[in-house]
């Protein structure tokens, strides 16, 4: 297979192509999917979502562990992932998963917010759950039958804003310079 050039911002390289995996593999290549986000590979795990994604876009199981795997990912700096993130999960085909997965996605950068401890990062999680809080409201008046998994996000949500005191972001008051 010939490699295919590519340009970059440092000039051009050359890129292989990409193989397509099989068809028959994807049931194989979901559970690597899995494996590799319990051993905190997400890259990894990406990359077999996408090589899935080629072959099978519509394939919901690989979108949602996708969203997974870039919430996975999040940091100090995650506004492009959750972007993302939040794009997959508008695609997803049934209410219940889109609003399961947006609560995922903002539970996540609350996460994230509380994890870099920066100025006003408390409040920012706060905002975050809250959001969480939202989605999974909606997510559990959608859920299939013997799946309280958005009742289980909730609470988990709120014990976060009780455990570590969350709260609103305090109102601004404006105070004009005299002179």
């Amino acid at each position: 297979m010939i490699p295919k050039k590519i340009d970059t911002p440092l000039g051009d390289r050359v890129m292989p192509e990409l193989k397509k995996l099989r068809q028959n593999a994807i049931p194989a290549a979901l559970a690597k999917v899995e494996r590799y986000r319990l051993l905190t590979q997400p890259r990894l795990a990406e990359s077999i979502c996408l090589d899935i994604l080629q072959i099978d876009e519509k394939n919901q199981e690989a979108n949602r562990l996708l969203i997974l795997v870039i919430t996975d990912q999040f940091g100090l700096n995650s506004s492009g992932l959750a972007k993302r993130a939040r794009e997959i999960a508008a695609q997803l085909e049934s209410e219940y998963d889109r609003s399961y997965y947006a609560g995922i996605i903002a539970e996540r950068l609350g996460k994230a917010a509380l994890d870099s401890q920066t100025p006003g990062s408390n409040h920012d999680a706060y905002e975050w759950f809250h959001e969480a809080m939202e989605y999974y409201d909606r997510a559990e008046n959608l859920q299939p039958e013997g799946n309280d998994d958005a009742i289980l996000r909730w609470n988990t949500c709120a014990r976060q804003i009780e455990n570590y005191r969350l709260t609103e972001r305090p109102e601004e008051k404006f105070h004009p310079l005299l002179e």
